[in-house]
This record gives C-alpha cells, structure tokens and sequence, in this order.
C-alpha cells in the first residue's frame, strides 16, 4: 500500500462533529421523555401510577423529550475515541479488543445473577470457574497457588508486598528494603512504601537492562524482596533475571515480578521457571478484559509453594465431591477485596482463554512481538531509538530528531489525533527523555498498523517542513489545542447557570 493511499484511508483525514450543549440548556417546561397515561378525572398522573414511582420535582432537573435526549447522548457518544473505534498504541498498557463472545458469557443469568451471599452448593459452577481460572494461571506462570481477589494491577502488588512482609514476620526476620529499577512501573515504589519498606533504587545499564554486578552491589540480609517488571517499561526482556534471581535468593530475598506484560510472555517464558516467587497479572491487559474508564479490574497474584500459607483468605479447593471456600489458613494476610474479587471480570477472562487455548495464547504473544518490531523498524529511520535491543510488546522512540526544529513529543501525539488515533504513552519511561512508547498489541491488522506508521513518518516530515502544524494540533478533533496547565490547575468541575 502507497503511503498516500494509506494517508487517504486513515480515520482522521476528514470528520464531522455534531456541538452539543449542556442538556441542561436543551428541552423546555413541561417536556418530558416518557409518556405516561394521565387520570381521567384530573389530567394528572398521581393516580395513574403507583406512589413509589413518582419521584419529587427536582429543581433544575432537565425537562428534554425523548428525542433530545436519546440525540444528546448519542452525539456526546460520538466524541469518545474507544479500542472499538480505533487503534490505541498506548505502551505499557495493553490496549487490545475485546472479544464480545466475552460480554456475552459474562451476562449469562447464571454468572450476572450470581450473588455472594449464596451457599456453596448453589454456586458449584462459580467455583469450579475460579478454580479452574486459578489454575490456568498458574500454569501459564508457573506458579503453585494464586488469588485472584485482587482488584487491579497495583493492588496485586500491594496483596504480594503484604505476602512478602508476612513471610518474612513469621521467619523472625526483620527486612526493611526493596529494590526496584528504573525501568519498573511507577507504581511499584508506592506499593513498597504502603507496606512500610524504603525503596532502593537500581539503575539499568546501557543497553536498558538490569546488570547482575549492580544487583549483587545493593543485595544484602537487610533487603526483602527486589521487584522487577519483566518485559521491562522499554519493551526489553531482562535477560539477566535467572542470575539476578539467583543473586537475590542467595542472601534469603523474593524476587517479585511485575507481570503488567504478560502480554508478551505467555506461553513462551513460565515465570516460576526463571527464578520468579511471585507475579501478578493484569486480567485487562494480558486477558482481554475491559479496561480504563474507571471500571472493575482485576490483578490476580500467583506464587511459589513456600508462600501459599500467607494468600488472602478464601482459597477455593477442590473437594471429591464439591468445590468450597477454604478459611482456614492461620498466616493468611485476611482478605485484600471484599468476597472474591470482581467475579465478572474472571468470568471474561476464562471465557477468552478457553477461546484461544494454549496455542492461541502463544500466537497472540508472538504476534504482539512481531507487530512491535514491525513499527520499530519502520519508525527507526525518523525517531531516535535510545535502545536498539530487541523489543518484546512495546518499543520506545524520542523526540530527539524532531527537537532540533522544536517539536517535542507533546506536539507529535497531538498531530497523531488528527490522523485519526489515540495517542502513544509520552514522557514514560522516566529513564528517556522525550519517550514515545508504542505498543500495537496483536489484535491489530497489518493495514492498521501501516496507517499508523505512514502518519508518524507524515508527521515526521511536517516537523522539518512545517513545525507549526504540530504546534496547533489537533485541529480536527471536537476540542482542539488546550491550556493543559490552566486546565490542571483550574479545572471546571461544576456547572452553574
């Protein structure tokens, strides 16, 4: 496919878009979107309806017909940008489609009218969900137990800090340090610190991977766990993880994988398998489940035997003739999420890997590789490549070329939304400066991909050629250029008349 053909294919070359008011400044006195039967004898409804379902007056309350406001919500819809509509090449976050077979399974009455409080012999297929869920991950990670109670990624890795305080309270040792890279996810120092443990900070080295003689350096009796994030935060495979494992376990240490990128792993590398004690998993990254928008997540933490004792409590067993909640674990840190988890969320995750099977999960890995080498190739001529190791799920360019004619890479992901996609991770990782990390996931087409990299290349020359174009983009999206820092220091937040 030409680059111009590709140009002339991409979603955001032309567009219209419907304003909108407020609803508030829609509709009139006296409209109402339901139609409902008035008493004959008085015109009005108090006796048509049953008292319960008439609400008060609410002063202020819109009064739109139906019309308007089925129109007013559809067009706000128009504006979102969602994985349904276009491409999201958000590194590190694993932005991929859900298959809708997985809504599907997750509204059966069964699942979506399960409720908590119901007794284990009326429950059976739930369980032997979880267990089976439970055990599926473990496999895939190497693991002996995992809970999948945990409500996201970062609360996997407070729910394994707990673990890893706990294990080391029950030895009698007193442990106060964790050491985590540079290029882990920025929420592990805040996990390690909620759990009363100071962060040691390590450097990667020059090719952007921990280096075992750094390791060996701060490693010592006083040091719990270290916490790696393996695909690191530039898309790179710590090679080194097996030795550096053996590092850390030589002076009683955990090591603690952050599996945020799965997405890259599995099937291919059992975590248990490198040196691995503990790992969680974002079930809305790696598992195709719904992700962002402030809905339920799940970050299920697996572990090795010796850290079973101390899951939160309950464990879901097996029995010969019933599947049952087993409390009974005295050195348990208790629960970390009320029942067990975001049930629904598991049950969409079971559904996809039931789909794909091991083999499907092996090619969806190999292909969110492939997928990233393909734009890191096509890219590395017209953005600087800080680390030219071989990528895994993501790569990370810099604005570093594009500087010299003063565009930055805040201006390259505002032009990328006037071509129709969601803009990459910027300024992430910390450890490079001007960061455009891009992660294509294995759900997108090769024609997709194309488009994307034709704009970036497009946008590439336009920084040599036309720097101002960057500056004031987007210019085709619903809001255009913003005051980001007005709008970060004096958001609106309440609407008046």
């Amino acid at each position: 496919m030409s680059m111009e053909n590709s140009i002339k294919k991409q979603p955001g070359i032309s567009n219209l878009s419907f304003d909108e008011p407020l609803i508030f400044e829609l509709g009139s006195e006296g409209r109402t979107a339901v139609a409902v039967p008035l008493d004959e004898s008085d015109g009005k409804i108090e006796a048509s309806l049953p008292a319960h379902m008439i609400r008060d007056e609410i002063k202020g309350f819109p009064q739109v017909s139906q019309i308007e406001l089925v129109r007013h919500f559809t067009r706000l819809s128009q504006w979102n940008y969602a994985v349904d509509t276009g491409f999201y090449p958000l590194g590190s976050c694993t932005m991929k489609y859900n298959p809708k077979v997985n809504e599907d399974v997750a509204r059966l009455d069964g699942f979506s009218f399960c409720h908590p409080h119901q007794p284990e012999c009326v429950v059976q297929g739930a369980l032997e969900l979880l267990y089976d869920l439970e055990r599926w991950l473990c496999s895939i990670t190497g693991m002996k137990r995992a809970t999948l109670q945990p409500a996201a990624g970062a609360h996997g890795e407070l729910t394994g800090m707990m673990m890893i305080k706990a294990y080391f309270e029950d030895r009698g040792e007193r442990r106060t340090k964790v050491i985590i890279p540079d290029t882990a996810h920025g929420t592990n120092p805040a996990s390690v610190s909620m759990c009363g443990f100071s962060v040691v900070p390590v450097k990667s080295g020059k090719c952007g991977l921990l280096e075992e003689e750094e390791v060996a350096r701060l490693m010592d009796e006083e040091v719990a766990a270290i916490m790696v994030t393996n695909p690191n935060t530039l898309g790179i495979f710590e090679c080194n993880i097996g030795e550096i494992a053996r590092i850390v376990h030589e002076k009683g240490g955990l090591v603690y994988c952050d599996g945020a990128n799965l997405n890259a792993l599995m099937g291919l590398v059992r975590f248990g398998d490198i040196g691995i004690d503990l790992v969680h998993m974002n079930l809305h990254k790696t598992f195709s489940t719904p992700h962002g928008g402030g809905g339920p997540g799940a970050g299920p933490l697996a572990v090795r035997e010796n850290l079973v004792p101390y899951l939160p409590i309950p464990l879901i067993e097996k029995g010969a003739e019933a599947y049952s909640f087993n409390y009974d674990l005295p050195k348990s840190i208790g629960k970390v999420r009320s029942f067990y988890g975001n049930f629904l969320i598991c049950v969409r995750a079971y559904a996809y890997i039931l789909a794909m099977g091991a083999e499907g999960l092996i090619r969806a890995s190999t292909t969110a590789v492939v997928n990233a080498n393909y734009i890191k190739a096509a890219l590395r001529g017209h953005y600087h490549l800080p680390f030219d190791t071989p990528s895994l799920h993501e790569c990370v360019f810099t604005d570093k070329k594009q500087i010299e004619y003063g565009v930055s890479t805040l201006d390259i992901a505002k032009r990328l939304i006037d071509y129709g996609f969601h803009p990459p991770t910027i300024y992430f990782p910390l450890v490079v400066n001007g960061a455009l990390m891009i992660e294509p996931t294995e759900t997108e087409s090769r024609e997709s991909i194309d488009q994307f990299i034709d704009a970036m290349i497009r946008i590439a020359g336009e920084a040599k050629e036309n720097p101002q174009s960057l500056h004031d983009a987007p210019m085709k999206s619903k809001i255009t250029r913003v005051d980001e820092v007005t709008a970060a220091r004096k958001p609106v937040l309440r609407w008046s008349r």
